[in-house]
């Protein structure tokens, strides 16, 4: 008779705060990531579309790598 809506609530509550965590991390990373390299679309996309990490992580390790060799070299001056 205890095991009602409440439980249910309290297990969705343990579980919200390390996905929150884990998400926010990531999206912090790819976000400033993307900042620092200039990628105004990626930023953008990284920012509005929640994937819990997944769409960051691939930004990270695969997708800023391959934009960031595609760049031609800057002239220093």
């Amino acid at each position: 008779m205890g095991l009602g809506l409440f439980s249910g609530l309290e297990v969705m509550a343990w579980w919200t705060v390390p996905i929150l965590a884990w998400s926010a991390i990531w999206k912090g990373m790819a976000l400033w990531k993307a900042g620092q390299l200039g990628h105004k679309w990626w930023f953008i996309a990284l920012f509005l579309i929640n994937t819990l990490g997944v769409l960051e992580i691939f930004y990270i390790y695969v997708f800023s790598k391959k934009m960031k060799k595609a760049e031609p070299p800057q002239a220093s001056s």
